[in-house]
């Protein structure tokens, strides 16, 4: 039973389209939004799809799975699939170009860890997929609102925009459905050459200031916030920073242009898979705010790492991208003085080689006080969360950021950088804040070297003298609500603002799940328990509309 702040009085039919999707593929906080917001929103009453690109994961997961598929003939020059299909609680359209997207590894980049020179057209054809769904091509499926997620999908609004409302009566739909493009990272545009106009089927007009040019490029993401109904970024905070010049990205002046339908909507987390007390690669589960529970994944993590056992020492964690964005590169300048006092520190994570380099060289300089995974480790980002005393987060900029909000739901205090939705979601633990009950975590800023080492130290000052207040910073984080209901109903709102439908309220009231539509605790064991497997492109026969069984 999901408490509902308000009822539709239709349903509103919502494709989502994006890159990544949790749990078939992960690089970051966008694969976790895509996979989590769905049932958040369904609760309300939106139906949502999600378009994915057909990587080699995705179609391992679907393999055993009941699909039918839509003949492409021409998208943007390849022939290609569209596949229907329920994988788990995920009800997916995959769009299938072997060509383009039959690729191990990384989504974006090739095994030299350089971008694929060809990842204009292979998301640009991604864009030019959700854009013929968006006009009907898909028998029976109209939708009334398209979520447009990062540069990857910014096209879809330019092709909608540049059709017309044609092309969509044609296919027995009333008018064309709105657009809504969501930033997650505005420092990634999704920028290519305009000589390659004309293969991305764009008209001549799109190379102009009230286009897709940008600087005298193609700019997918710039398309998508020019030609959008409606743009929406992860958190408040960070919808007024991308209008400044500091972080708009040189996108600034057409955010500014359009702050009438710009929103910020704080990102939400699954709180049945972020659940210390069923977490399955979680040594010894516990309650969220079990504070005295922990104590034993500290020691257990302190092994798995090299550190000595010492339920004393101030254990900090990083689990993080390693990039200059995310503050690590901070880290080496004032090791030496986060490490005073007993203090050990552990990082995950993988990102540049430089940044890599530095946190090996950390490792042999601070044998038994500093330990680190080179490599991307859900497994490990569960258990840091779990053990570790204070999680280091020193972004210099955060467009919402989740690893904030699982330190909070497993009782690892954030020490975090005055940004963006780390700001929105974290109460310092100043004098007055401690001494109201109300503080969460510590909040710093300028983000330099100085400051983020005097948080680590505010921390470390209070977990040394005052223990109870340091258990109820981890309290308090646990009783924060950081799951989607109420986020999810911001973006109801403004969805059936978009498409017209009315919201009836219903104060003191519940919708009721079914019976069956409940969540599993255990999903996350399932998805880590799953072979990545490497499909085979299923086969093309038969006539345009196939069902498979």
């Amino acid at each position: 039973m999901v408490p509902a702040a308000s009822m539709l009085s239709r349903p509103i039919r919502l494709l989502s389209v994006a890159s990544e999707m949790f749990p078939f593929v992960k690089t970051g906080g966008l694969g976790d939004v895509v996979a989590s917001l769905p049932e958040a929103l369904s609760n309300y009453g939106v139906d949502v799809k999600t378009l994915l690109p057909g990587f080699p994961a995705v179609l391992a997961a679907m393999r055993d799975t009941p699909a039918r598929t839509l003949r492409m003939p021409d998208i943007l020059g390849y022939e290609g699939l569209i596949w229907s299909c329920q994988i788990g609680e995920n009800d997916l359209f995959i769009l299938d170009i072997p060509e383009l997207y039959d690729r191990p590894g990384n989504p974006y980049l090739g095994p030299d860890g350089c971008d694929w020179n060809d990842n204009g057209i292979r998301f640009a054809a991604l864009a030019r997929a959700a854009a013929f769904i968006g006009q009907g091509v898909i028998e029976g499926y109209h939708p009334d609102i398209i979520q447009t997620h990062d540069w990857q999908a910014g096209l879809t609004a330019a092709y909608l925009h540049y059709e017309g409302e044609n092309v969509c009566l044609a296919h027995g739909m009333s008018r064309r459905p709105k657009v809504v493009q969501t930033i997650h990272n505005l420092a990634f545009h999704g920028s290519f050459s305009t000589y390659d106009r004309s293969r991305f089927g764009l008209p001549e007009e799109a190379l102009s200031v009230d286009g897709c040019e940008f600087y005298g490029r193609i700019s997918f993401l710039k398309a998508g916030l020019f030609f959008s109904d409606w743009i929406t970024t992860v958190s408040p905070t960070y919808a007024e920073e991308i209008q400044g010049s500091e972080w708009g990205m040189g996108l600034d002046g057409l955010l500014r242009t359009r702050a009438d339908c710009l929103s910020g909507i704080l990102n939400g987390i699954d709180t049945s898979i972020w659940n210390p007390a069923r977490d399955p690669v979680v040594r010894f589960p516990y309650i969220a705010g079990d504070v005295i529970a922990r104590l034993s994944n500290k020691l257990a993590f302190q092994s798995e790492f090299g550190l000595p056992q010492d339920r004393n020492a101030f254990l900090l964690g990083v689990v993080s991208r390693l990039t200059r964005q995310k503050g690590i590169d901070l880290l080496p300048e004032i090791m030496g003085r986060l490490l005073k006092f007993n203090t050990q520190i552990v990082v995950v994570g993988e990102g540049d080689r430089i940044i890599h380099r530095a946190m090996s060289a950390l490792q042999r300089k601070f044998p038994g006080r500093f330990a680190c995974h080179l490599g991307y480790s859900e497994e490990l980002g569960h258990r840091m969360q779990a053990s570790v005393d204070a999680l280091l987060i020193p972004s210099r900029f955060e467009p919402c950021g989740l690893t904030q909000l699982c330190a909070l739901r497993y009782g690892a205090v954030p020490v975090v950088s005055r940004v963006g939705g780390l700001a929105d979601t974290i109460v310092d633990a100043n004098e007055a804040a401690v001494s109201r009950g109300v503080a969460t975590g510590f909040l710093f800023s300028p983000v330099d070297p100085l400051s983020l080492a005097a948080a680590t130290e505010r921390a470390r000052a209070l977990f040394r003298s005052d223990r109870e207040a340091w258990m109820n910073l981890q309290r308090n984080g646990a009783m924060t609500d950081v799951s989607w209901r109420g986020k999810a109903v911001q973006y109801v709102r403004l969805f059936a603002k978009l498409s017209g439908t009315e919201i009836v309220e219903q104060i003191g009231h519940n919708i009721v799940r079914l019976p069956g539509t409940e969540r599993s605790g255990g999903k996350l064991a399932k998805h880590m328990n799953q072979k990545r497997r490497v499909a085979r492109k299923p086969g093309v026969s038969g006539p345009s509309l196939m069902t498979r069984v």
